[in-house]
């Protein structure tokens, strides 16, 4: 069996390709074996891989599965101890990998683990999506060290311990092969956004450790696919949130936690709509309708494993504070909070 599997999601990203793909295979170790699975880009990728890089294995996925879809399609066809979902849009650094495999390799309970992630464009800034290392608030609202909400922490190794944590980033994303098929692979449903955190949940309710090492280094332009500022994005997020909430979480608890939530989310549409953001308005509302019509699926579906109380959830609302009292770095929270969810 292949020791470790980087997979490569591409679509449309040519561009991309060309800028990163040097650094993912100029610091790729002799047991590991490069893939590019193609939702069916349409721009070029398949003819200047196959003419600049025939060694790489090429997964032509046809049409646009998606994140869930296209990760797991292409997985189903890899046999590896150790897949890595790696964005096209990351510049890997020098041994970015040894010391993740390593650490797995020495703790059979560690499911899934993610390296340091720091921007491209401001490269002594954390990276919005992973940042080191990601937390869920008691309300569902995902967070990281490093990046509340929009706010992005300079690096200054203040976050370079190895931890569990809640999450880890689906940008690059380390997870035992065994373990990404016993918890269920992907949901589909999710199609993108969000889709690491369920699935880093069920891992966690398997018995599970997700860490982050931030010996490990790589870095994220972000916003390659859909701009930060995208309605179908705002939907993805708010509904994938919800869903991800109704899987895992008991019944009594998940009902308690979509009343608050839902009234949360109504004060970020009428936000959207003063801001004169009308198509995010009614995204948030097409994500609560969406899953109001799926709960009962989602729960059903939830049940498949046992639920068990998970750490890396922080017991106060990171929208209050945040919002209310200022707190816009990780280390501002009240660590004695962190609990068991």
């Amino acid at each position: 069996m292949l020791k470790l599997a980087i997979v490569i999601l591409n679509w449309n990203g040519k561009h991309l390709l060309e800028r990163f793909l040097p650094s993912v295979i100029g610091h790729c170790p002799a047991y590991a074996k490069i893939f590019v699975a193609d939702n069916g880009s349409v721009d070029g990728s398949a003819g200047f891989l196959k003419q600049h890089y025939p060694g790489i294995t090429f997964l032509d996925l046809k049409k646009n599965h998606g994140y869930t879809g296209g990760y797991n399609r292409s997985l189903n066809l890899i046999q590896a101890e150790y897949y890595v979902l790696l964005n096209s849009d990351i510049e890997v650094t020098q041994g970015w990998i040894d010391p993740i495999v390593d650490i797995m390799d020495k703790n059979p309970d560690i499911a899934a683990c993610q390296p340091k992630i720091l921007s491209w464009h401001e490269r002594s800034l954390f990276e919005y999506a992973g940042a080191s290392g990601g937390y869920i608030d008691k309300y569902g609202y995902p967070f990281c060290r490093g990046r509340v909400f929009g706010h992005l922490e300079e690096d200054s190794g203040q976050y370079n311990a190895s931890v569990d944590v809640f999450w880890a980033t689906g940008a690059c994303m380390f997870v035992r092969g065994s373990d990404f098929h016993l918890a269920g692979k992907l949901d589909n449903d999710f199609f993108a956004h969000m889709e690491e955190i369920d699935l880093c949940w069920r891992l966690k309710r398997m018995g599970k450790r997700v860490i982050c090492l931030p010996l490990s280094v790589v870095y994220h332009v972000g916003g390659g696919t859909l701009p930060k500022n995208n309605p179908r994005k705002t939907y993805l997020n708010f509904r994938n949130n919800l869903l991800l909430l109704a899987k895992n979480l008991p019944a009594r608890q998940f009902y308690l936690v979509l009343l608050k939530r839902l009234i949360l989310d109504q004060v970020a549409a009428a936000k959207f709509l003063l801001s004169g953001q009308h198509q995010d308005f009614l995204a948030v509302y097409k994500a609560t309708f969406s899953v109001l019509r799926n709960i009962r699926k989602k729960r059903k579906e939830g049940k498949a494993l046992p639920y068990i109380a998970v750490s890396g959830v922080y017991g106060k609302s990171i929208v209050k504070e945040y919002y209310l009292m200022g707190k816009k770095r990780f280390s501002q929270l009240d660590a004695s909070r962190f609990m068991n969810l």
